[in-house]
């Protein structure tokens, strides 16, 4: 068989989801939902049917209350005009013969007063700020990232309350599934790492205590959507969001062990710093994955001839592309024919409207 006949380029049963192929359009946060109320819109619905292509979309992290927030115009999950909104967005896509799920998000530490109901300092598992991080305001400026206020008993029961709901939200807008967000740096993550969960009660000291949170957020989303539908994303060594661990393969082998048990939709792992070198902090992710029995989807620096590679060799079911899908709405079809790919205009990357957004061109339409 040839490499353009690969089995990347085959169909795979995710659940009872049947993907055309095994590329997956990974989240990209571009912080152009509505504002004042983000909730998504109609050139939302443009652009995701534009990559309908993939085997998955997993649509933008969406926050899963207003506490959840950290950036300007990003999407939630919450209320029905969000729910009205996004169910634009999953007709389009299911009208183009894709399927999508969405990823549902609460950052954390990593927000700023102004983003939060009532002004209130965000929340983390202890009162330890990232250093020196900033993130994008809604008066289109750059704030500091603040010491967050450590979260109460009530607080993580409610969060997890509001994850549960998200996630009943979500296939009510339409999506086959969801996706946990636990990596890069966000609130789950931030329960996971020594380097940011500093507690000592049940939620934080030993890694035990530390996957506490993280597994019970699993287990109500799994018990209100079921575990067919539910999807979940780490990534073991990023320093994203400022977090650091000082052992992550004591948290994430046993992690993704507890993981395994509870049978998901996939677990999406990001080899390496998120967007960056793949090698920046000694791991295995190869031993990582005998570790898991389920579907296996790995990101991060991924080209066309690496995730043969991966597919062909077993270390992966499917393998997710980021940045790629914001400029080759065609991805699919430019890595099968080895067509040349267009890079993204960074300065349109967030905020904004269709410039940078909605209008790439496919190959076939490049002169």
């Amino acid at each position: 068989m040839s490499r353009d006949a690969s089995s990347l380029f085959t169909p795979y049963i995710l659940g009872g989801i049947h993907l055309k192929n095994r590329i997956v359009m990974a989240p990209l946060t571009r912080n152009r939902a509505t504002r004042g109320t983000d909730v998504p819109h109609q050139l939302n619905a443009i652009y995701y049917a534009q990559r309908a292509t993939a085997g998955l979309i997993i649509a933008e992290a969406t926050q899963i209350s207003p506490v959840g927030k950290g950036y300007a115009w990003t999407p939630g999950i919450y209320n029905d005009a969000q729910i009205a909104g996004w169910r634009l967005v999953t007709d389009a896509v299911h009208a183009e013969g894709g399927k999508i799920i969405l990823q549902l998000w609460h950052v954390g530490r990593f927000s700023h007063p102004s983003l939060q109901p009532g002004g209130q300092r965000p929340v983390g598992p202890s009162e330890i700020g990232p250093e020196n991080a900033m993130t994008y305001i809604e008066d289109d400026t750059f704030a500091n990232v603040l010491v967050p206020r450590a979260m109460t008993h009530h607080d993580i029961e409610a969060t997890i309350h509001d994850y549960r709901k998200a996630a009943k939200n979500a296939l009510a807008a339409g999506f086959d599934g969801v996706e946990i967000h636990a990596a890069n740096g966000y609130l789950l993550d931030q329960f996971l790492r020594d380097g940011a969960n500093y507690r000592t009660d049940t939620y934080g000291g030993s890694v035990e205590n530390r996957m506490r949170f993280p597994l019970a957020v699993v287990d109500a989303v799994v018990k209100a959507i079921g575990a067919e539908k539910t999807g979940i994303r780490i990534s073991p060594t990023t320093p994203a969001g400022g977090l650091s661990d000082t052992n992550p393969s004591a948290v994430f082998f046993p992690f993704v062990e507890e993981l395994s048990r509870r049978k998901l939709l996939y677990t999406h792992v990001i080899e390496g710093a998120t967007g960056g070198p793949r090698d920046a902090v000694p791991f295995d992710y190869v031993a990582l994955r005998q570790h898991y029995h389920g579907t296996w989807m790995v990101n991060n620096g991924y080209t066309r001839d690496s995730a043969l590679d991966a597919v062909e060799s077993g270390h992966a079911d499917l393998v997710a592309f980021g940045h790629l899908y914001v400029s080759n709405p065609d991805l699919v079809n430019r890595l099968r024919t080895g067509s040349p790919l267009a890079e993204p205009v960074r300065a349109t990357l967030f905020g904004g409207g269709a410039v940078g957004y909605t209008d790439y061109p496919e190959a076939s339409t490049v002169s």
